[in-house]
């Protein structure tokens, strides 16, 4: 391996470096970099990432990952000649990379995601057009063309930081989608698309996708079902014997009898948009209230007929999803909607979506935008991810320092005016990727979310995920002390400046923990929350639960001595390092709950906590991979009677991709590929089940023993749920490490949030019920027999049916970039036939003539012909891909 490694350096080294005018320098001839150096150089020149393998090599440190480490190669080309030594460039690579290969340039991993390339005493400069390379092994795996990161940060000492051109991520015209031109496109199957020689996951092709879309594409559309379908679909649907449509565009006239019209205005004007007005001479729409003790909140029913419609409801937000189902039945392209009558109630009482603003930050208006949608689809709950390691993005007014330094990112070294620009942000302060929520901005939202029947749940994510605010914090300090005011210099410190530990969060931070033995800690902590729960209150939404985060902290304050003499005093039974976590989430779980504000965090940051330490109310996230056994720790948290929201990775992750190929955008850590059809499948209540038919990350089979287990010392490893124990809830969740842009947080989210939505809010007749004797499932088990998969595949045949030719034409109306699927493509007796997941899109080919046309039946083709889809309005393109 290493002799092809090398052979396939020097050969790219022969290829792209060529002829060029003017050969390297001496190192004796090199002189200082001025700013005009460091101007040209970022203009001029040219940095190209190329993946040469993800198997592993002797290269890989076998105390690293596992001995997993895959091989990659950046080349430099000097579109200009560089006599300048002493600069260094600044680049973000997800997973730290372990060593390099060059003679004359080091890679050095520095925090977090950002990596520094240095000149080593032997750099002789470039000549014009002369290309250097650098052969670096990057821990773990790069399968995916977007792991990259853009802004390459050109640097020298005291002198201004540039971004390398030829590294800034570009927008394709066509799709809207992010492209990164400085990264070689992956076309080697077992090398660059497979994690291991073990790694049985098929890359997806236009021929694969024809098969797998045929088995719906062909099925006649449904007319009937989609006139009167509604997402989510409701529990009981009566369509009338009586034919005649209701002409709704005509107008309505509301009646709001004991119902706020404030409560149920969002949902009328969302009826507008769709070409159902308000008018005095409209059909008459009678709203009403009637509660009874038996209903479940939200729960409705919706009567319409020719001579009017009735909406009864257990409270306003039943009212107000009997009228979003109403707008469900409207198809802009028809007038009518059918006389039907829908009684219903939710499966969940939380049903929810996460957006991580932190990473990368979002336009106020891109999150007005999701509330309408999520309102639409009856989704209750928005849990905000507002600060993480990479920024703090809600304004606390006595603590500026959060957003003035937390809520930015450029380069600065010491940290003092802004953060580093990790996950490749650049250095501009203004840029998107930046940015936070003014007092204003926040209440707005929060006003907005209450007109829709949704809570915001707030996460500032503590201790570990914690560095914007440490860093803040610490220039707080520093500011406070230069002015000799060591009182409030002290007052919110995070850290501890003679802690000696060494850590490594799962992000490879070093200083993103909070030290949870200052009682400093505790007081921000405190501050904050009062803090926050005022703006709520002030906006009209009271603070009832805080998301603490609480998760992946590892490592720290080990040597520190605040903890080494708390450990030695305590009273609370604290005697090891290792519990320090559970107790800051015990100590600030029952400080928030004495506020009146009900704690939620991840389930990792749950599992060791005492039971009799936390407070009776307590929201468990459960994010564990199914194919890691994950239900076993959704089993326990559930089992002390906390609320469960599962919020698991293989199908409720938006930020995975869509499909199996290294073009799709996103991570994969858990799964390689996450459409709506996985969504539309999931048993949010059932969490074994799905090794009956999902495959693990490297789509091998797996098992999943939800059996009553004990360990060799008779401890209990998993215990099912207990009889009637049910899961709380079910939440999406959109991380943003490589999601730059609100269109590409859209594209993420969308179609998969109307999936969520349906899986939330219904129950299917083919979802198998949780069987709390226990059971061992696997690909042999059927417990979800083949007649329940006939029945699924039926109803996810409707439900596609459904999302193409009535909904995604409103969800584009409302100026939401959702992912539009690529095209099924195969020359079948030399002609070419084309399909689609959603019937409804429009596709196109392109072959020989090099213009686009629509498809409509199969087409004899020529030369190279490539395929896609394109938006209701013509104006946007899926990705194109070419056919073989």
């Amino acid at each position: 391996m290493k002799a092809l490694l090398l052979t396939m350096s020097l050969t790219s080294s022969l290829i792209l470096g060529g002829c060029f005018s003017q050969q390297s320098e001496s190192p004796s001839s090199l002189t200082k970099a001025t700013q005009q150096d460091i101007d040209s150089i970022a203009n001029h020149l040219d940095v190209s990432f190329e993946l040469i393998t993800n198997q592993p090599s002797e290269h890989c440190d076998p105390e690293q990952t596992d001995g997993n480490c895959f091989t990659a190669s950046l080349s430099l080309t000097a579109g200009e000649r560089i006599t300048a030594n002493n600069w260094q460039i600044y680049f973000s690579q997800i997973t730290p990379i372990q060593s390099s290969d060059s003679d004359e340039f080091i890679i050095e991993h520095i925090n977090g995601d950002i990596h520094r390339i240095s000149l080593k005493p032997s750099y002789k400069g470039f000549g014009k057009d002369e290309t250097k390379n650098i052969t670096f092994y990057g821990s773990y795996w790069s399968l995916s063309e977007t792991d990259a990161m853009p802004n390459y940060i050109i640097s020298a000492p005291e002198l201004n930081g540039q971004v390398i051109s030829s590294t800034v991520a570009k927008i394709d015209s066509e799709t809207g989608l992010e492209i990164l031109p400085h990264v070689k496109t992956y076309t080697d199957n077992q090398h660059q698309f497979k994690r291991t020689t073990a790694d049985q996951t098929t890359w997806l092709t236009s021929e694969s996708l024809f098969e797998r879309n045929q088995s719906t594409f062909e099925q006649a559309i449904d007319e009937q079902y989609i006139a009167q379908a509604i997402i989510p679909t409701p529990k009981q649907v009566t369509l009338s014997a009586d034919p005649a449509s209701i002409h709704i565009k005509k107008g309505i006239k509301v009646d709001f009898g004991n119902v706020e019209p404030s409560a149920v205005n969002a949902a009328l004007t969302r009826l507008s948009s769709l070409g159902v007005d308000q008018q005095e001479s409209g059909l008459p729409v009678v709203l009403s209230i009637s509660a009874k003790p038996e209903q479940l909140t939200g729960s409705y029913q919706l009567n319409a007929t020719t001579d009017q419609i009735t909406i009864v409801a257990q409270d306003e937000q039943g009212v107000f999803y009997g009228l979003q189902s109403l707008a469900s039945l409207v198809d802009l392209s028809s007038d009518t909607i059918p006389q039907i009558e829908v009684v219903d109630e939710p499966l969940f009482e939380f049903r929810g979506m996460l957006v991580d603003v932190a990473r990368n930050f979002k336009s106020k208006a891109f999150i007005l935008k999701l509330l309408d949608q999520m309102s639409a689809y009856k989704m209750n709950k928005f849990h905000f991810h507002l600060a993480d390691d990479e920024g703090w993005r809600i304004e606390i007014p006595s603590l500026p320092e959060l957003t003035n330094i937390g809520g930015k990112r450029c380069f600065d070294i010491t940290e003092q005016q802004c953060l580093m620009p990790q996950l490749g942000a650049g250095i501009d302060v203004n840029a998107p990727v930046n940015g936070y929520y003014s007092v204003a901005d926040y209440q707005e939202i929060l006003r907005y979310a209450s007109a829709r029947h949704i809570q915001v749940i707030p996460s500032l994510d503590m201790p570990g995920h914690s560095r914007a605010a440490v860093k803040a914090m610490n220039a707080r300090f520093e500011k406070y002390k230069q002015q000799e005011q060591l009182n409030k210099a002290n007052e919110f410190l995070l850290y501890e400046s003679n802690d000696p530990t060494k850590y490594s969060s799962v992000q490879y931070y070093q200083d993103n923990t909070i030290n949870v033995c200052l009682d400093s800690a505790y007081h921000f902590v405190e501050h904050l929350m009062k803090e926050v729960q005022q703006i709520h209150a002030d906006a009209g939404q009271p603070l009832t639960r805080y998301h603490i985060g609480a998760d992946e902290t590892a490592g720290a304050w080990v040597e520190s001595p605040a903890c080494k003499a708390f450990l030695a005093t305590n009273d609370q039974g604290i005697e090891k390092a290792d519990q320090l976590a559970s107790y800051f989430v015990e100590r600030v779980a029952v400080m928030i709950a004495k506020l009146g504000i009900e704690p939620a965090a991840w389930a990792d940051g749950l599992a060791h906590t005492r039971t009799e330490k936390m407070p009776s109310v307590v929201q468990a996230n459960a994010w564990g991979p199914l194919m890691w056994s994950s239900h076993s720790q959704s089993n326990d948290l559930a089992n002390r009677n906390w609320q469960v929201v599962v919020s698991s990775p293989d199908a409720l992750y938006f930020d995975f991709p869509y499909e199996a190929d290294p073009k799709e955008h996103g991570y994969y850590w858990a799964s390689r590929e996450i459409n709506t059809e996985k969504v539309f499948q999931f048993m949010p209540e059932n969490l074994p089940i799905h090794a009956e038919f999902w495959r693990d990350r490297e789509n091998q089979p797996y098992t999943a023993d939800d059996t009553l287990q004990h360990d060799e010392n008779g401890k209990v490893i998993n215990k099912p749920l207990n009889e009637g124990v049910k899961f709380y809830g079910v939440q999406g969740q959109l991380w943003t490490e490589n999601t730059r842009s609100d269109d590409m947080a859209e594209h993420k989210i969308f179609p998969r949030l109307l999936a969520l939505a349906e899986r939330a809010w219904y129950k299917p007749d083919w979802a198998v019920d949780y069987n709390y004797q226990g059971a061992k499932y696997d690909q042999d088990s059927n417990y979800f027999t083949p007649a329940l998969e006939a029945q699924r595949n039926a109803q996810w045949l409707k439900f596609s049916q459904v999302l193409g030719m009535k909904e995604l034409p409103k969800v584009e109306q409302a100026d939401i970039a959702y992912r539009l699927p690529t095209a099924g493509a195969k020359i079948i007796e030399d002609k070419l036939h084309l399909n689609v997941a959603f019937k409804g899109l429009n596709m196109q080919y392109k072959d020989a003539s090099n213009t686009w046309t629509t498809y409509q039946n199969p087409v004899a083709v020529s030369g190279k012909v490539e395929v896609r889809t394109i938006s209701y309005d013509g104006i946007r393109a899926s990705r194109s891909w070419s056919v073989n």
